[in-house]
């Protein structure tokens, strides 16, 4: 992701994650819960194997959680709405992630065949927190 993009949807942010170079013995990068993700952390959860490069994910946006998200392999392009401008974005550096605030649709496409996600999420699962559908989703977002 180009350190120097602008994010132009609300509800959103960059986020830099501490990153230690350790060569030839790999790197090191570090999120901390209220210095590198601006929440606590009560949820964590990875996706890979996304073999299917028209694969589709994301596709909601969420009431109250707030998520950090980061590729930490590969690449894929990850799309926000705030109801009243969208943003495209590949991710494709580690240490580089982007915060998915409250009333921020977000869909995930065009994945690297080694693309892995790594999603740190402010609560748990709550299944009633998730808006589906795109127009009551629009509908909340412009009121």
């Amino acid at each position: 992701m180009n350190s120097r993009l602008q994010l132009r949807v609300k509800h959103s942010g960059l986020l830099r994650l501490q990153f230690f170079k350790d060569a030839p013995d790999g790197n090191l990068f570090i999120a901390e819960a209220g210095r590198h993700v601006p929440f606590a952390v009560k949820r964590i959860y990875f996706i890979n194997q996304l073999a299917n490069r028209e694969a589709v994910r994301g596709k909601h946006a969420h009431r109250r959680l707030e998520q950090a998200i980061f590729c930490i392999n590969g690449s894929f392009t990850l799309q926000l709405d705030d109801g009243r401008h969208t943003q495209r974005m590949t991710l494709d550096d580690p240490s580089c992630g982007v915060l998915l605030g409250p009333m921020l649709w977000h869909t995930m496409t065009r994945f690297s065949r080694d693309c892995v996600i790594l999603v740190l999420a402010s609560d748990h699962f709550d299944a009633s927190d998730y808006i589906r559908d795109r127009a009551e989703f629009l509908r909340l977002a412009r009121a």
